[in-house]
């Protein structure tokens, strides 16, 4: 709830710094601290891998596959005997960890989305897939070998090519208990556990306008941002 889903500091870092790199550590707490930034999945989630490490938890930093191998990181907990995924850079209400010892799918609802976790395979993968309006629209498998966030070096750097899909479009996703906020382009759509209504932004300023006074960071670092960036990119497709 505190830390975001959000490729804001991704285009921000690419603009100021052309980075091609995942956020240090110190990179990371700072934005958060001083511009309520967070980050995609390569720079929340091995921090927060990082954090259950130095907690003392049996945690693991691994790879998940979408359209390409590699294309996301989760992490693997083992805890009283029970595995989990934790995934808090999939934009995603995940309040809780997701066990994965099912026989049965185990799923998440909150607003218009359905996240579905499927049993382990034969090879021990997770499969999540996001459903929304009756229809599957994403999804990752998460394999179960360590990894070291090095492994992702050239995945992180192929993120801030021009073509990627975080930089060609603005999303925004935060979680407060009972409600949802995103802002994907020019669209904002707030939800409810049970229900879900988007309204249409009508331009970059007003943009940048609404993501400050919805989520608290900088009107000016948005504009920044998002300078050049064509608004059209889907972050599902």
């Amino acid at each position: 709830m505190r830390v975001p889903f959000e490729n804001i500091s991704k285009l921000f870092l690419k603009k100021t710094r052309g980075a091609v790199f995942a956020p240090s550590l110190e990179e990371h707490l700072d934005g958060i601290e001083q511009h309520r930034f967070g980050g995609t999945c390569y720079a929340n989630n091995p921090h927060f891998f990082s954090l259950l490490r130095h907690l003392g938890y049996e945690a693991r930093l691994c790879g998940a596959d979408m359209t390409n191998p590699d294309a996301h990181i989760v992490s693997m907990v083992e805890l009283e005997g029970r595995e989990y995924l934790v995934d808090v850079g999939y934009a995603a209400p995940f309040f809780e960890p997701l066990p994965r010892d099912l026989e049965k799918p185990h799923e998440v609802r909150f607003g218009a989305s359905r996240y579905v976790l499927e049993p382990q395979d034969a090879s021990g993968r997770s499969r999540l897939r996001l459903i929304r309006g009756g229809r599957e629209i994403h999804g990752y498998l998460a394999k179960s070998e360590a990894r070291e966030i090095s492994d992702f070096t050239d995945g992180i750097r192929n993120s801030y090519r021009s073509t990627a899909t975080f930089m060609s479009t603005l999303v925004v996703e935060r979680f407060f208990p009972g409600r949802s906020l995103r802002i994907h382009n020019l669209t904002l759509t707030e939800s409810l556990p049970e229900s879900a209504s988007t309204t249409r932004i009508a331009d970059r300023e007003e943009l940048a306008t609404v993501v400050e006074q919805t989520c608290g960071i900088p009107a000016g670092i948005v504009r920044q941002a998002i300078v050049g960036v064509d608004l059209e990119g889907d972050i599902y497709t």
